[in-house]
């Protein structure tokens, strides 16, 4: 028997993941193991909290006991549409003498770059098909069509986000370092200009990520060494490089070749289109994060009231500090299925697709314990977060609250050092 008879006749292991785990886990005082955590207490006992938390844990090994093929199948038709929408824009970019067909191309070509970064990128990044055991969609080894490296995207997002979100001075997303979001930012003169930055940041936003992942704050606030940041500089320097030269270089040079039947704006036409194409990847990708999480009634949290805090707070925590956008199938595919923010909160780490038979789930403890489950319309949604930017870009009258007061930082002085003196006992 050839070796090609043996592995054709050998028996296919089955896909499990019910082993699977990647799950962030909850805020630990390593300093004082005695504090219990209050988040929650408003809403639920310590005793329902934690009938909460096993309720929501059974949820999740559902699922993932059920985990298989059908995902398998999923995710690489996925790819496979991805690709020919690729392969489908890449054609029809470099035919700008045919109107139609070049405008389909930078449509098709967004739609591309919006699949691969959401549905693809961001789930494949979480980790939620490692199960499968496919280099090609290995979590720890994707990278994306993005200017953030994987590597810091993965540490800001995965780690930081997931395990702090909404937390005050831990979870660095809200706001992005440079929108006050919430009323528990301080207010800085920049804050003025809360819509006209935000508009500049979604036309831009993968930009925004990438420096965002470089940590400039963390590195001159102390918090990151000088050899972290240079890693961190290097990183974001290869990536950004490889990826103007594939979409500003390559392909305009490529366009070279249409110049005898289009003219010499061949190349620039191309360019422009690559341009187009990643604009509309980062104004619908800005719309999807924005509104999954800073519409009103999406709450924060302080670090004292987090820390030692149960499953059960934790998945509270996640569940309050999240908002869902309705919609269509398609529409949830187009969003990676980010659109169910309160579900991907929740169970980061098990296939997006699989969030809409989850919210059954999640509803059903919604309602069973009375909490609240933030959903609407993209427009509702996008109208509310807008609100919530020209709110709070005015400056507050409480002196405590404006960031470069005497009030304000005596406050984070006096937090500083309580914090230093836990540490120091």
């Amino acid at each position: 028997m050839s070796l090609f008879q043996r592995t054709k006749h050998a028996p296919i292991k089955p896909l499990s993941a019910s082993a699977h785990n990647q799950a962030p886990v909850p805020l630990v005082d390593a300093y004082d193991p005695n504090r219990r955590s209050t988040v929650g207490l408003d809403l639920m006992t310590y005793e329902q909290l934690e009938e909460f938390g096993q309720e929501l844990d059974a949820v999740r090994q559902r699922v993932l006991d059920n985990l298989g093929q059908e995902d398998a199948d999923y995710i690489r038709r996925v790819i496979r549409v991805q690709k020919w929408f690729e392969v489908l824009g890449r054609i029809g970019i470099f035919l700008p003498i045919f109107p139609p067909a070049f405008i389909a191309g930078v449509i098709f070509l967004g739609l591309s770059k919006i699949i691969e970064n959401m549905e693809i990128g961001h789930n494949v990044m979480h980790g939620q098909y490692d199960w499968m055991n496919d280099p090609m969609i290995d979590g720890k080894r994707y990278e994306w069509d993005n200017v953030a490296p994987a590597q810091d995207w993965k540490h800001g997002h995965n780690f930081i986000h997931h395990t702090y979100t909404n937390i005050h001075g831990m979870d660095r997303d809200i706001g992005y370092g440079l929108l006050r979001i919430d009323d528990g930012q301080p207010w800085y003169p920049n804050h003025r200009f809360n819509l006209p930055l935000a508009f500049v940041l979604m036309l831009f936003f993968e930009w925004g990520v990438m420096y965002h992942g470089i940590e400039l704050d963390e590195y001159l606030g102390g918090k990151m060494s000088k050899e972290e940041f240079v890693a961190r500089k290097k990183r974001a320097y290869v990536k950004v490089r490889r990826q103007l030269f594939k979409d500003y270089v390559v392909y305009p040079v490529l366009a070279c070749a249409a110049i005898p039947f289009v003219g010499w704006w061949a190349p620039l036409a191309v360019l422009g289109a690559n341009f187009t194409a990643n604009l509309i990847r980062n104004i619908w990708t800005f719309l999807v994060i924005f509104c999954g999480h800073f519409p009103a009634d999406v709450e924060t949290f302080d670090e004292q009231d987090a820390q030692n805090e149960t499953r059960g707070q934790w998945y509270l925590r996640q569940l309050l500090g999240s908002a869902n956008i309705s919609g269509s199938k398609p529409f949830h595919v187009m969003t990676g299925n980010l659109s169910h923010q309160i579900e991907h909160h929740l169970f980061p780490d098990i296939p997006a697709r699989r969030y809409r038979e989850v919210k059954v789930d999640v509803q059903r403890l919604v309602e069973k314990y009375g909490l609240r489950y933030n959903e609407g319309r993209l427009s509702k949604q996008l109208l509310s977060v807008a609100r919530q930017l020209a709110i709070y870009s005015k400056k507050p009258s409480d002196p405590y609250k404006v960031g470069k007061s005497p009030e304000s930082k005596a406050l984070r002085r006096a937090k500083r050092e309580a914090k230093q003196a836990v540490t120091a006992a």
